[in-house]
Order: C-alpha cells, then structure tokens, then sequence
C-alpha cells in the first residue's frame, strides 16, 4: 500500500499533483464529516424533545462560530455558514429520525 506523504501548495509540480492533494484533503474532510455525524446520532440519546432536537438556539449560535472561523481562515463566512446550514440541517433531520425511532410509542 501506497503512503501518501501530502505536498505543500507551492511544491505540486503539476495539476495531477494539485488534484490528487484536493482529492485526499476532500475524503479527509468526508471522513470527518462522516465522524461528526456519529456524534449527531449519540447525542439524539440525551435529547428529550424534539425541540432539544432541533436546538435552534445551539443551530444559531453553531453558525455563528463557524463564520468566525471562516474569517480567521480566509473564506467566505457567507459560505461556510450556508455549508453548514445545509449539513446540520441534514444531519437534524436524520438524528429527529433517530430520535423518534428510540422514543416509547404512546
């Protein structure tokens, strides 16, 4: 198996080195995201409503945190925060699935 040793921006000699950087970076981010949602669906066990579900405070105040950091790393908040929206929104809907499933049937 092949160990992949990243390269600096400014050390890719050529597209197939840029795409494949892009490409390791993007199924690192996946990975990640795939991790996070693990978390989503454990937290579901300590939610109990589907209002605390939803949190739309902790969603509010989440966003506001990553524009923060979007500034601090050169992107575009407005960006990062309509990511983000999306993802979580996602993520809601699958835990409220989840949650509903693990609640007892009146």
């Amino acid at each position: 198996m092949k160990v992949h040793t990243p390269l600096q921006p400014s050390q890719c000699a050529n597209m197939e080195d840029i795409r494949s950087e892009i490409d390791a970076l993007d199924r690192a981010v996946i990975k990640l995201l795939g991790k996070r949602f693990q978390y989503v669906l454990a937290a579901s066990k300590f939610k109990t409503s589907a209002t605390s579900v939803r949190a739309p405070e902790r969603f509010r105040a989440m966003l506001a945190t990553r524009r923060e950091w979007a500034q601090a790393e050169g992107l575009s908040p407005d960006a990062v925060e309509k990511m983000y929206t999306d993802l979580v929104n996602h993520f809601i809907a699958e835990e409220m699935k989840h949650w509903s499933a693990h609640q007892p049937q009146s």
